[in-house]
């Protein structure tokens, strides 16, 4: 008999992807074939984002091109939850889910097409479906987001912090881990509030008692002998006590911290947490701790109300700060969002020419502090082959968001596999290593 076949279009966050993982896992479980075009597919599903405008706009154009190329259409995700205004706008879709419903869009696929029986359905591979190279993985330790900043709508499509049990997330890490991953990206929305929502409770946990709390996880996670990396953690006070394990090693050295800005007043009407910690000493104070720390953040600028002389406070914070990779959007209104009815809007033409201000003080930011990595020696994870060279990463890049090392003489190298190198070369992005 032959086996049904889906095709699937994931898009957004790395929190998105892992549903998408999720949802293919379950696909391959049940005997369903993935397909990588239109024309194959007997049905597609379009995991979408709903994050920034634009971020809809490309969600709304892979809608209309799977409609137009295949016809037999299911939506999940973030603009699933705008579940009539999807269905008004296409009358068409199979169904329509939120995000994290794995089992919903499970049902709307079994119920169009009736699963196979294959013999081979429970060949899966150790981990599941990963939609990642196989030498790293977004490990999702929670779902949801309890903050209520007035830029953001994830919250209300993603509904209110759920920590998963850290038994499950230990057992989930150990399982990628037998399957050969090297690195482990932690994410969620609010990383850096793991278990609140259950109190920190404590669970035992391979034989001992473990609290549900990053710091404990972190620790736990460090002693697989793999590369943890961790991405949006906000800068609540018990982060602090993350930059010793960074120190020792039991997880590297980086941090992906959104910051957003640095003007109080600014902060206070995008309702951040912890916006009153004064933020550069405690830079100073992490590196301090762990001088190898590189330190990512994300801001918004031109945000409702933000002056001139706000903006340039926050040029004067970067080039004080001194962070190592910057993301950096123009403030972009979004369905939603709080901050749509705040007073004094910027218009757009400032906001796109903040941008570009923003990103020129940052760029030189950046190339400073690559520049000073030059003469040094480092392990590297080997991401692929391409005609300049072999890509690959040290602690201080991460996957997809970050740039690369770039190793002249590593042809030898397979991908997944660590090498010590040299840094002989930078520009403002990357840098260029040969092997010792």
């Amino acid at each position: 008999m032959k086996s049904p076949r889906v095709g699937f279009v994931s898009l957004g966050c790395p929190k998105a992807l892992v549903d998408s993982e999720r949802i293919l896992t379950q696909l391959r479980a049940e005997g369903y074939v993935i397909s990588d075009n239109y024309s194959d597919a007997s049905i597609v599903v379009v995991n979408t984002c709903g994050f920034i405008q634009a971020a809809v706009e490309e969600s709304l154009e892979a809608i209309t091109e799977a409609l137009d190329e295949n016809g037999r259409v299911i939506v999940t995700g973030c603009l699933g939850t705008r579940n009539q205004e999807m269905l008004r706008r296409f009358p068409e879709l199979v169904a329509v889910t939120g995000p994290d419903s794995a089992e919903s869009v499970m049902e709307a696929v079994r119920a169009e097409l009736p699963p196979g029986h294959s013999p081979f359905h429970d060949l899966l591979p150790p981990g599941g479906i990963k939609l990642t190279p196989r030498h790293y993985a977004y490990l999702k330790i929670a779902e949801g987001c309890n903050n209520s900043c007035t830029f953001c709508v994830i919250p209300g499509m993603r509904g209110r912090l759920v920590s998963r049990s850290i038994h499950d997330i230990i057992d989930e890490a150990s399982a990628l881990v037998d399957a050969g991953v090297k690195e482990l990206l932690v994410v969620s929305q609010d990383t850096a509030a793991y278990g609140a929502d259950v109190k920190y409770r404590t669970e035992l946990t391979r034989g001992r008692p473990m609290r549900s709390h990053i710091n404990d996880l972190t620790r736990v996670l460090g002693e697989l002998g793999i590369w943890v990396r961790l991405h949006y953690v906000y800068p609540y006070p018990h982060i602090d006590e993350l930059i010793p394990l960074m120190s020792e090693g039991f997880v590297v050295p980086y941090l992906d911290v959104p910051f957003q800005h640095c003007v109080p007043r600014v902060l206070k009407r995008m309702k951040r947490p912890a916006n009153a910690e004064n933020n550069l000493a405690r830079i100073r104070m992490w590196r301090s701790i762990c001088p190898e720390l590189t330190i990512r953040s994300t801001f918004i600028v031109g945000f409702p109300g933000e002056t001139e002389d706000e903006f340039k406070l926050l040029l004067d914070f970067l080039t004080e700060a001194q962070l190592d990779r910057v993301g950096c959007f123009a403030y972009s209104p979004i369905q939603g969002a709080a901050a749509n009815e705040l007073d004094n809007p910027v218009p757009e033409e400032v906001r796109e020419e903040r941008l570009a201000r923003f990103m020129a003080v940052q760029e030189e930011v950046s190339a400073q502090r690559l520049r000073r990595r030059i003469g040094q020696t480092c392990a590297v994870l080997v991401d692929a082959h391409t005609e300049s060279g072999v890509l690959a990463r040290s602690t201080g890049e991460s996957p997809e968001i970050d740039g690369v090392v770039i190793v002249h003489d590593g042809v030898d190298i397979e991908p997944g596999q660590f090498v010590d190198v040299r840094i002989t070369g930078s520009d403002n992005h990357d840098l260029y290593a040969q092997k010792v």
